[in-house]
Parts: C-alpha cells; structure tokens; sequence
C-alpha cells in the first residue's frame, strides 16, 4: 500500500481518483440501503397496532359526566317556585353547592338560607356518619308555610326538616319504626294516600293516623297499583281532587296476566322473582277499572263503563312516571274528565264521568290510522268544564296541533294552531283570558328542529307569539301564578343563559350564566352539529359528532354510530348543554369519530316521520343511519368508511343486531347490550303501539317476524358482542338468550356477557361495561391492544343521586 501511494505522481494520481469514485459509489450504495431499511422501519412501525396504556383510557375517561359535570359553574337545573313568587335552585360554584334564593320583583338572588348553621345543626342529630360539610349539603327541598321557609330532607335515611329562622331548628320528622309506604298528597297536604296489602289508605299528615279506604283489594286485583310490564313500583296511581275529598283511581286486574320469572345468581338456591309481565300477543293483558273514592265516607263509586285498556296516551304505561296525566278533575271536584285508549292505540275516547253516581258519557273521540299521542311526556288534551269546553291534540294533518272541542256536543268549534311544526307540551291554560301556553319543536324555518321554544296562542287562533325568541333550546318553567317563568336557554355549543320573564316574553331579570371555563381548560370541545339527507335521498336528519381532542385532519378515523331507534325518542337525545352525553366523547378520545343521527321513525317530526317504520321494528332507523354515514365520510375524508362500528342499548342493543345482520358488509363491529330482539318477547304495551297487533298467518308466520333478529343471525360476519343484565326486569333476559341460541345454531363467532344480579341499566356493573366496550371498539375496530384491565371508577349510586340534585328519580330501568 506505502509503495503504491508513494509511486510515480501520475500514478498516484490515477490510483486515488479509481478509489474515490469506488469509494463515493460504496458510500451512495450504503445511503440508499440505509434509506429503504428506514423507510421499511417506517411503513411497519406504521403498520403496527397501537398499544393502549391506561393513560390513554384515563384520558377518555376524564369526559365521562361524573368527571366534567363538576367542571361546569352556576347551572340552574330543576327551579322550584314558591307560591309567594320567588324560586330556588342548586347552584354549582368552585368550592361546593349553594341553595340560591331568587326574588324576580326585587330583581336579588341571595343564599336561600345560612349553609353554615343548617350544616351544624343537621350535624348535632347525630344521623351522619360524620360532620355534615356546608358546600356538600344532601340534596334538599325548599318550602313555603305562611311567610317562613323550611328544608325537608333524607339524613342518614330518616326524614328531616328544618326551620330556617334565625336558629335554625331540625327535627327527624315522625320517625316511623318500620318504612312507610311511600303517598300521595292531597292538595291541601293534609292526608297523603297509599297501597297497603292490594287496597288503598290515607294517613292524616300530623297525626300520622291511618284509615282504610277500600277492603276488596287482592293479590292481582289491587287498588291504585303500578305494575304492569317493565313499569312497576309501590307507588300509588291515583288523581286527588281539588277539594282534597275524593280520589279518582282504579282496580287493576292482572289475575289473568302472564308472568316473568327471574332469579338471581347465587351460592345454594337461588330466590325466584315472579312479575305480572304481559306478552305481545297475549289473549290477557293487564285492564284497569275505573274507580272514585269519597274519602270521609270510605265510599267507592265503580264508574258504569266496561274495564278499560291499561294504556296512556303518551307512553306505555297507564301513568307515566307515576303520573296519570290522562284523568283530570272539574275545579268543582263534581265531574271527572278522562281519556282512554285502545290495546293498540289507534283509538282515543274523551269522557266524562259524574263522580257521584258513575255515570260516564262519551264526549268525542279519535282513530288514527297507525297511532294516537296526546303530546310529548305530558298530555295536551285539557277538561274545561267552566267554559263547556274540550282542548284537544292531535297530529291529524301531518303535525302536532291543538284544537278546540265543545264540550256538550263534541263537535270541533275551530282548530288552534296550524302549519309545520308540533305543539309538544301544553304548559297552561289561562282561562279567563282565553289563552294557551306552550312548547313547540319546528315552527321557525331554518332554526335546528329539535329546539323547543315558548308559544302564546288565543283559544280562537289568533296572536301566536313567540315568546322565547333565540334560536336554542329553551327549558320553560312557570311560576305558580302562572305569570313569569324562568327560561333557561342552551344548545350542544353553547352553555346555559337563565333569565326571568314575563309572559309578553320580556326579560325580567338576568339569573345565571353556565361557567364552562374549567371545563374548555380540561381540553374538552363541544360536539359537532351535523346535517345528513335520509334514505330517500330527500329528507334532512339532524345529529351530533364527537371528536377527539387532539383531532387532526392528516389522520384518518374509525366510526363509531351510538343508535336508538326509537320510535318513542331518538339516538342523540334533549338539544340542550350537557358536558358529556353519555361516553360518546370518551369513546372519540380513543381515537374514533363517533356520530349519533335521528333517523326517521323518531319524534319531534312530522307525522309520517315518525310513522316512516311503523308495522316493521325490524328497521330500527338503520337504513338512515347508513345513508348519514356514507355522507358523512363523503364530506370529511377523515372518517374511514371501510372502519364502521355500532351500539346501542335496550332498542339500541335491538337495533345493534339488526344492523350487524342486515348490513354484515357496511358494520365491522357492533355492540348490543340489554336488545329487546324480539319484541314478542316484550311487553305488550310498547310493540302494540308501535308495531300493531300481532297478525298470524296460516302458514304460521305473523307479521312480527322480520323484526326479531334471530330470524337473520346467520348473516353475521363482523365482531358482535352481546351483553345483558340476568334480573332485567324491563328486558328479559330471553331475549338475548334468543339470539345466543340462534348464533350457536348458525356455528357463528360472537361474544356474551351476561351480568349477574343486574336489572336493565347494569347498576353497579355499569363501568365495567363501559370499560368493556371501549375495549372492544379498540380491539376490533380500531386493531389494537387495549390496556389489561383498566379500572375506571367505581360507580356509586349515593354520589350519583347527590350530584344529581333534588327530584332527580335515576330510576334502573329505562324504557327499551
């Protein structure tokens, strides 16, 4: 090498130059292998499922309500009025509640009482287990008695009430030695009634003296019970009237009704729990006999009409929510106006009764051709008896609308309100002045459908006026004179405004604005409205979708569509502020867009939006959400149309299924916990109104069959998992287990859960199932690893009641 390099010059030159040139091309060589092994690096780092860490799910986890409701200040929820004009709410700020007293005629808003005194004195009772905290006060009502204000609550499970004077004074409200039954007030809150033993009592308020009203009561054939189907409890369904001397009520009769039997999961021999639960199709179902009780002379008038349908004209049950909407009393306690419907309401019948012989005559009444409603949650049909008058709702001409009826004659003396748009609830009927007020969804052309807004109308139709003018959704809450209300105003986006009118709709008094600073500060956003055209390529469907926080537009996303069906509601739920709406945010933090649409078949539309599916429940909107979904990942190349997952729960988990067996090729994975999936399997009250009654063939098929999804669980070809409750009281567990059965016989992969001991909404299990269906979206749609067994935390049900504030019922069950 020395002598080569140390040769003649031009040789050494020559030399050197060859080796550079070979050494440059070595080097270049090198490079480019370097390169193509970095990029190969590259492309299967890239192709490498990500790895999920707990971090990761705490993440998601930081969006779910009991997380970022805390976060958001000074929302009013629930204001109570007083009968001396001013109102209360529970107010959220940065270090605890506060129970805010509001006076719209001087304009104040002051603490309602002394948070410091009431806690020590609660604390002195010695219920707690430990010192009562001013800024974590157990939830609590407000009272009025004469000028001075009172406090009722539950402490330590007794009953409390508290004097709030300038000492304030509790006491542990007649503490009974065994728990009572739970009553219904009088109006003059003298007496309070309820069922003991099948038959009906009334107990004297101060005395607390019982007196049995009715002796012919029996094991399913009781007075004033709630109990029929999923809808059962020990509250009694009874109407006072307005004297507080009768009560308008009824016998049920269930002794012929079939029965659901459940047990629950144990070491030894497990209870056996036995429900009146009447089947769809059922020869016998649940009927009622209408009943008026003199409740000094314990005297029963049986009213002379045949036992009638145990139905509503709202939902599906005799009352809702233990309200019995349906019956109303003249202002003289003579005379009772009521309505019934038929088993699969199509039909309505407004009567009258006179409550002292049981006389009943028929005033008018109405056939609808697929199915009658009176309103949304609350019946719109009025008794106005002192102007011989009948206010009526119906949705004869494709909408929501109000009409007026006299009395005497039942003829039509003019319709109310007309054009596109539903009256949705009748808040008040002024009488005197002849005027209605009301909520309605969709008579302001290019505002969002969905968003209920305050109405005045003359009894003749003219000068409707909007009174709540912002095009957002509005919460309307009247006062007890019926002259101001508190409007509380929001949307998805934008937080809360609560204001004070009065019935011109002029603002009266600024009362709150919803603080959401902490909330925007944890990286929360608001979900995305979105517009979407329906199956037939025409009608507009509205919807949200959710983000994640860290969204980026060079990324490409998994879908994730959260449906309920309906027809009794929609996927995406009330129009107004809420920091979370269930996971849909915590699950797009996971790295998904997640969507919800109101398909057609829903309500707050038209007439035949919401009858688009009627007699074929096997269509579940689903055929809608497709269409809104291709759309979508038309519009947002961001969304991978190839990557498209569902779930839902009860009719959500029904139309899970249906969709993984109808569209096997469109949905990936599914997830379907608590599906009603057949609902022959299912009380009758619900499927008979929206389905009609069961129609069977010759050949032996009936015209349910194509809604129960076992029929088509061969077709599955994605990742579908099953999830139910084994004490669903709502659902039968059946109904899933029908399914199961179907799956096994058609030798199809899927996956169960079955939750022991839990009713429909899961209870204490509801965050291990959260937990597992994120799992399962990361697993299977998004091909990764989720973290071994995340912990979320623990659901508590005295936290949950708490946080939810006062008359917040967070009832199990759910309808399906």
């Amino acid at each position: 090498m020395f002598e080569v390099y140390t040769s003649h010059p031009s040789q050494r030159r020559e030399g050197w130059g060859t080796r550079a040139v070979e050494l440059l091309e070595i080097t270049s060589m090198f490079v480019r292998k370097l390169l193509c092994l970095s990029l190969f690096t590259v492309a299967l780092h890239a192709q490498q499922p990500r790895v999920y860490t707990a971090a990761d799910y705490a993440q998601a986890e930081k969006f779910m309500s009991y997380n970022t409701d805390k976060l958001v200040l000074h929302s009013v929820d629930k204001p109570a009025w007083l009968a001396d004009g001013r109102f209360w709410y529970r107010d959220q700020g940065a270090d605890g509640f506060t129970y805010l007293l509001v006076d719209p005629a001087k304009k104040t808003k002051a603490p309602a009482f002394d948070h410091a005194k009431l806690a020590a004195a609660l604390t002195s009772l010695r219920l707690a287990k430990k010192e009562v905290d001013p800024k974590q006060l157990p939830a609590l009502q407000l009272a009025l008695k004469g000028d001075a204000l009172s406090v009722k609550l539950s402490l330590g499970g007794k009953p409390v009430t508290c004097a709030l004077a300038d000492a304030i004074a509790c006491i542990v409200a007649n503490p009974p030695d065994k728990k009572l039954e739970p009553g219904v007030a009088s109006p003059d809150g003298r007496r309070s009634a309820f069922i003991r033993d099948w038959n009906l009592w009334v107990r004297d308020t101060a005395t607390g003296a019982e007196t049995q009203l009715t002796r012919d009561g029996m094991k399913d054939y009781g007075y004033a019970t709630d109990n029929a189907g999923w809808s059962h409890s020990d509250r009694a369904i009874l109407v006072w009237s307005p004297d507080s001397k009768q009560i308008a009520t009824f016998q049920q009769d269930q002794r012929k009704t079939g029965e659901l039997y459940l047990t629950n999961t144990t070491n030894g021999h497990p209870t056996l729990t036995t429900l009146k639960y009447p089947l769809v199709g059922d020869e016998n179902v649940t009927m009622i006999e209408r009943v008026v009780i003199d409740v000094d002379a314990k005297r029963t008038v049986r009213l002379k009409m045949p036992p009638d349908q145990h139905r509503s004209t709202i939902c599906d049950d005799v009352a809702c929510r233990g309200v019995w909407d349906d019956v109303q009393w003249s202002a003289d306690s003579r005379t009772l106006g009521f309505v019934s419907s038929s088993r699969d309401h199509k039909q309505a019948w407004m009567r009258v009764a006179d409550v002292k012989s049981g006389a009943v005559r028929e005033v008018m009444n109405e056939v609808a051709p697929k199915f009658f409603e009176s309103g949304d949650n609350k019946v719109n049909w009025r008794y106005l008896p002192a102007s011989n008058e009948l206010l009526w709702f119906s949705e004869r001409d494709d909408w929501g609308q109000l009409y007026l009826y006299d009395l005497t004659t039942g003829k039509l003396k003019n319709q109310i309100t007309a054009g596109e748009g539903n009256v949705t609830q009748v808040l008040s009927v002024d009488e005197k002045n002849r005027v209605i007020y009301f909520l309605a969804v969709g008579k302001v052309p290019s505002v969002d459908p969905y968003f209920e807004m305050f109405y005045r109308v003359d009894f003749d139709g003219r000068n409707q006026k909007l009174l709540t003018p912002e095009p957002v959704n509005h919460q309307v809450t009247l006062n007890v004179a019926k002259s101001q209300f508190v409007d509380v105003l929001s949307s998805p986006t934008q937080p809360q405004e609560t204001v004070v009118r009065d019935m011109t709709g002029e603002v009266l008094m600024a009362v709150a604005h919803q603080d959401i600073a902490r909330l925007k500060a944890s990286g929360w956003t608001a979900p995305v409205p979105i517009e979407v055209k329906g199956r037939d390529g025409l009608t507009d469907l509205y919807g949200m979708l959710f983000k994640p926080s860290n969204f980026s537009t060079d990324k490409v996303y998994p879908i994730v569509d959260v449906v309920y069906p309906g027809p009794q509601t929609g996927s995406c739920g009330t129009r107004q502020f809420m920091a979370a709406h269930r996971d849909s945010q915590s699950l797009a933090e996971l790295g998904f867009i997640v969507v919800c649409i109101d398909g057609m078949g829903t309500p707050n539309r038209s007439k035949s939006f919401h009858e688009a599916y009627y007699g074929n429940l096997g269509d579940n909107t689903i055929p809608d959400q497709v269409a809104g979904i291709r759309q979508l990942a038309e519009r947002y190349p961001w969304i991978d149309i190839d990557r498209v997952g569902i779930w839902g729960h009860s009719g959500g988990g029904n139309a899970t299924a249906a969709a993984m067996f109808h569209y096997p090729d469109f949905f990936k994975v599914g997830i379907a916990e608590s599906g009603n999936h057949d609902n022959r399997d299912y009380e009758d009250d619900w499927a008979e109104k929206w389905a009609g009654l069961v129609v069977k063939n010759a050949d032996g098929t009936s015209n349910y069959d194509s809604q129960a999804n076992q029929n088509s669980a061969q077709n599955l070809k994605g990742h579908l998992l099953l999830a139910h409750g084994t004490l669903d009281d709502n659902v039968p567990p059946s109904n899933t287990l029908l399914l199961v059965d179907a799956l096994i016989k058609a030798n199809k992969d899927f996956d169960l859960i079955m939750i022991p001991n839990v009713r429909h909404a899961y209870g204490p299990a509801s965050q291990y199932m959260t937990r597992r269906r994120w799992d399962y979206f990361v697993r299977y749609l998004a091909g990764g690893t989720p973290p071994v067994e995340y912990k979320m935390t623990e659901f508590d049900p005295v936290a949950a009641a708490a946080a939810a504030g006062p008359d917040d019922a967070g009832e199990d069950d759910m309808q399906p």
